[in-house]
């Protein structure tokens, strides 16, 4: 924890520094999750980039997830006046717009660039939300990161009941934030999607939320700049027809983002197993898939759309 607070310390080019160190030095060190993280590009992408270029992109996505940690413990030097100075942004003013007058949304983020400092960009752009974050062994670095994430104006919400919690801030008017990249055991309530041509078992809590609420999804996400400064996109709402199911709703979300990840793939949190499961006989998944009884039914059954309350969702553990 002392460790910690000396981060706030460091001057922004050491920080950024120190990140891009660390990250390296993980990505040479953590076998297994750069083994991780090579399969599911491979996956991905086939055969278009060559051995090398994988690892340097295994290296790199490394390092960003290390500057997107560090540079969460550095955030107490950012405030409302100066945050600007450290971002650019895209489609904030049509997400104004597609979500008045009532400003009730579903924020939609991913595991890609920093998704730490796009929590708090939001929270100073006018997008205070309810969050939901996994919570610690040690109480005490709850406490930490909550104060942490906080600091924009977000309120935490404890894990256990959380999308009852945040079905009852949106219908109140208010906002709510996931992580919605987050793949979850096919015994919580989920869905299976497409993504790069594979299919993949994601948490349901926004689609869940959408259909109940109708409130309108904006898909956003924070890709680095050089330098340490970072660029903050809103995406068009996602808003289905009514009726859409579940299954319908996470994929459009899933959809509206797989593009960016094509184009500048090294940002997204590759050493993360996307592919938990796979259908029995499918080839080209990653190593680590695993055939599943209940993936298969869930993904034979598009319509998973009406949970009654007793099935109600986990929100995904995340800090946005």
């Amino acid at each position: 924890m002392a460790g910690l607070k000396l981060v706030p310390l460091l001057s922004r080019r050491a920080c950024y520094r120190l990140a891009g160190a660390a990250g390296a030095l993980a990505a040479k060190f953590d076998r297994r999750g750069r083994e991780v993280a090579s399969a599911n590009l491979e996956a991905a992408f086939g055969s278009q980039f060559s051995p090398a270029r994988r690892a340097e992109i295994v290296r790199e996505s490394y390092q960003h997830f290390a500057r997107t940690m560090l540079d969460l413990f550095w955030s107490p030097r950012l405030s409302r006046e100066n945050f600007a100075q450290y971002f650019e942004f895209e489609g904030i003013e049509r997400a104004q717009a597609e979500i008045a007058p009532s400003h009730s949304c579903i924020v939609g983020a991913f595991h890609y660039g920093n998704f730490e400092w796009l929590s708090l960009a939001c929270g100073w752009l006018g997008f205070p939300s309810a969050i939901t974050t996994q919570e610690f062994k040690n109480p005490l670095l709850d406490g930490f990161f909550q104060k942490l994430r906080e600091q924009s104006g977000h309120a935490t919400v404890p894990r256990e009941g959380a999308i009852i919690k945040l079905y009852k801030v949106l219908r109140k008017k208010g906002r709510a934030a996931l992580l919605v990249d987050t793949t979850l055991p096919p015994h919580h309530p989920t869905v299976v999607i497409e993504c790069f041509g594979l299919k993949t078992i994601v948490t349901v809590a926004h689609a869940w939320l959408q259909d109940r609420t109708g409130v309108p999804i904006i898909p956003l996400y924070c890709e680095p700049l050089p330098g340490g400064r970072y660029r903050v996109v809103a995406q068009p709402k996602v808003q289905p027809p009514k009726g859409a199911t579940h299954q319908e709703i996470a994929q459009a979300c899933w959809d509206s983002f797989e593009p960016v990840v094509r184009q500048n793939p090294a940002p997204w949190l590759w050493a993360y197993k996307h592919w938990r499961y796979r259908p029995a006989g499918a080839t080209g998944y990653p190593f680590y898939a695993q055939e599943s009884s209940a993936f298969e039914q869930i993904a034979s059954r598009p319509d998973y759309a009406k949970l009654d309350r007793s099935a109600l969702p986990e929100a995904a553990s995340s800090s946005v």
